[in-house]
């Protein structure tokens, strides 16, 4: 196998070809012992790409949603990258839902790339490499990245903490709509879409939207943007234009409200911060293999510690002649 040359894969990917871009996106996935130098190489050439989640509770269509959005982007010549993320298969590791067979009218466009990624156990909704794989979309030239999340509930919410703009889809017909996603995932909502709107049930679903944002704007000071609700029926494409005129309108006050340039700030902090944990976890698995953990384990069960002396002798171990 040749050896692998990062600044050349880059420049691959930026050119627009699709093996290059899933190749860094496997690196990422798999933590490569490359993987600084592939973000160095890819870290010039982002800050250009909206990043829209999508999210909610199983069964409102988020596939289906997200392969209309996709088609409407591509009609206005955006380049579009998607990452879906599944469940984890509890035997291979791999993506179980595989969402790129439910999108596949759009597999041989060459301004769209499709991965699923799995979440390997992570919380949240998210793969913890999501955050890198956005990055390289974006540096790959992508002009919209959109974050499918896995069906997720009430504390599943690490969407927000990656997206400019969050979608949450809802869809009458699984029990109380409101209730089916809970508090944390509304929480979480730019823009409301209820999907299957031609159902019996959407308008309750609307109604209970309505009267929750009209509770939270209680709370509010200052300037603020009100979550609008979108009807949608994904699988006639119906409702496409109000959808894509909604993202467009809060893109449009994010920036005139200096909101964007804060969330992207959060976003890079989120991101330094699961990269340094990740590390510091490494660190520790080496101390744990040397008995340095288990032996301050033993001390605590005896008593000679306390929990709180223990981390501290476990946090000087880490920070050797300081």
């Amino acid at each position: 196998m040749p050896p692998l040359n990062i600044p050349e894969l880059v420049d691959r990917a930026r050119d627009g070809q699709p093996r290059a871009v899933a190749k860094l996106i496997s690196l990422v996935e798999h933590a490569h012992p490359r993987l600084r130098e592939v973000a160095a190489a890819l870290t010039p050439h982002t800050g250009h790409a909206r990043v829209i989640g999508l999210t909610g509770p199983p069964g409102v269509g988020k596939s289906t949603s997200t392969s209309m959005l996709l088609s409407a982007l591509r009609k206005q010549g955006q380049r579009v990258g998607v990452l879906a993320i599944d469940p984890s298969s509890p035997f291979s590791g791999g993506a179980l839902l595989g969402d790129r067979i439910r999108m596949a009218e759009h597999a041989t466009d060459p301004g769209v790339f499709i991965r699923s990624m799995a979440t390997r156990g992570h919380l949240g909704g998210l793969a913890w490499a999501t955050p890198q794989a956005v990055r390289v979309l974006d540096a790959a030239g992508f002009d919209v990245v959109l974050i499918e999340t896995v069906g997720v509930g009430q504390s599943e919410v690490d969407v927000v903490k990656l997206a400019d703009t969050t979608v949450v889809l809802l869809a009458p017909g699984l029990g109380d709509g409101i209730q089916a996603a809970k508090a944390g995932v509304l929480e979480i909502a730019d823009v409301f879409v209820v999907n299957k709107a031609d159902r019996d049930g959407a308008d309750t679903v609307v109604r209970d939207l309505k009267q929750m944002i009209s509770y939270g704007r209680r709370e509010i000071r200052g300037p603020s943007w009100r979550q609008p609700i979108v009807r949608t029926t994904a699988a006639r494409g119906e409702g496409v234009e109000d959808f894509v005129r909604a993202l467009d309108e809060h893109h449009d006050w994010l920036a005139a409200h200096g909101e964007l340039a804060r969330r992207r700030a959060h976003r890079a902090a989120s991101e330094v911060e699961a990269i340094a944990l990740r590390r510091l976890r490494a660190e520790l698995e080496d101390l744990h293999g040397g008995g340095h953990l288990s032996g301050l384990a033993e001390r605590v069960v005896s008593r000679e510690l306390d929990p709180y002396a223990a981390a501290d002798a476990l946090l000087d171990a880490l920070r050797p002649g300081q």
